[in-house]
């Protein structure tokens, strides 16, 4: 099954505009907004992601929905975390 996970951007790469990093349950990353060019996120807004990459924005009752929704399903959304832990965009 393949989840995405709701993140808060903290700030967009200054070299990079397509990367920001973005906080996700307590865990911060560099994901790829590039498919969001549309509507680029600033810091403060919500997107999903999946392995990296941000799908979309959301807002931030739906990113409370989605987590309580990916918490109360346990191992998908381990998994899910753990994908998003090990993935790297440098």
């Amino acid at each position: 099954m393949c989840l995405g996970i709701p993140g808060e951007i903290i700030e967009i790469s200054q070299d990079r505009p397509d990367l920001a990093k973005v906080a996700v349950s307590g865990v911060k990353r560099v994901i790829n907004i590039g498919l969001l060019d549309d509507d680029p996120p600033v810091p403060g807004d919500w997107i999903l992601i999946h392995v990296g990459f941000a799908l979309s924005k959301i807002d931030e009752v739906e990113a409370k929905a989605a987590m309580d929704f990916l918490e109360s399903i346990g191992k998908a959304y381990e998994d899910e975390l753990a994908a998003l832990t090990e993935s790297r965009i440098d």
